[in-house]
C-alpha cells in the first residue's frame, strides 16, 4: 500500500491511501490538523493517529467507508477526520506525483494558498477485525520502526 500526505502549510492535511503509487486513492481523508504541525511532529518522532467512529447497527460497511471519525493524535483529541471525494486540486496533486513512489517535497504555488507540501511512502496494512485496520508508514531504511501509524477503529 502507498500513502500520500499532502496539504498547504497552514491548511489541514490530507491523507490518501492507494493500492500502489500509480493508482487513484481508495481512501481520501481530511484531518483537522494543520499540515505544518503534523510534519513538524513527524520530524520529532513517532506520530500515532487514531480515528474512532461509532458502530451503526443498521449499516454493514467497511471501517474505511465510514464518513467521519473522531481524531486523536498522539493520545490527544484533535478534532475530526472526514472522508471526502477527490476534488480538482486533489486530482492535480495525484497527477504531479504519478511517478513518485516514495519521497517528500514541495509543489509550487498554483493559487493563493501557497506551495503544497507532500510526503509519499509505503504503508503496511494490518486488518485486525471488521472494525479495525491499521496502516504503518514504513521507513525506507527498514531498521527503525514506523514514523506514522494510522489506526481506524469502530467502537460501540
Amino acid at each position: 500500500m502507498t500513502g500520500t500526505l499532502f496539504g498547504h502549510r497552514k491548511a489541514r492535511i490530507n491523507i490518501a491511501i492507494h493500492e500502489n503509487s500509480r493508482s487513484f486513492p481508495i481512501l481520501l481523508l481530511e484531518l483537522a490538523i494543520p499540515t505544518e504541525k503534523l510534519l513538524k511532529d513527524m520530524r520529532l518522532g513517532l506520530v500515532r493517529i487514531a480515528l474512532e467512529c461509532e458502530k451503526r447497527p443498521s449499516k454493514k460497511i467497511s471501517v474505511l467507508e465510514e464518513p467521519i471519525w473522531t481524531l486523536y493524535c498522539n493520545g490527544r483529541k484533535s478534532g475530526y477526520a472526514v472522508k471526502r471525494e477527490l476534488g480538482e486540486e486533489d486530482l492535480m496533486v495525484m497527477q504531479h506525483l504519478y511517478a513518485v513512489s516514495m519521497g517528500a517535497g514541495v509543489l509550487p504555488a498554483e493559487n493563493q494558498d501557497g506551495e503544497l507540501t507532500y510526503l509519499r511512502a509505503n504503508f503496511q496494512r494490518i486488518i485486525g477485525s471488521k472494525d479495525s485496520e491499521t496502516y504503518y508508514m514504513m521507513n525506507s531504511d527498514m531498521n527503525s520502526g514506523p514514523e506514522l501509524s494510522v489506526f481506524f477503529i469502530r467502537i460501540g
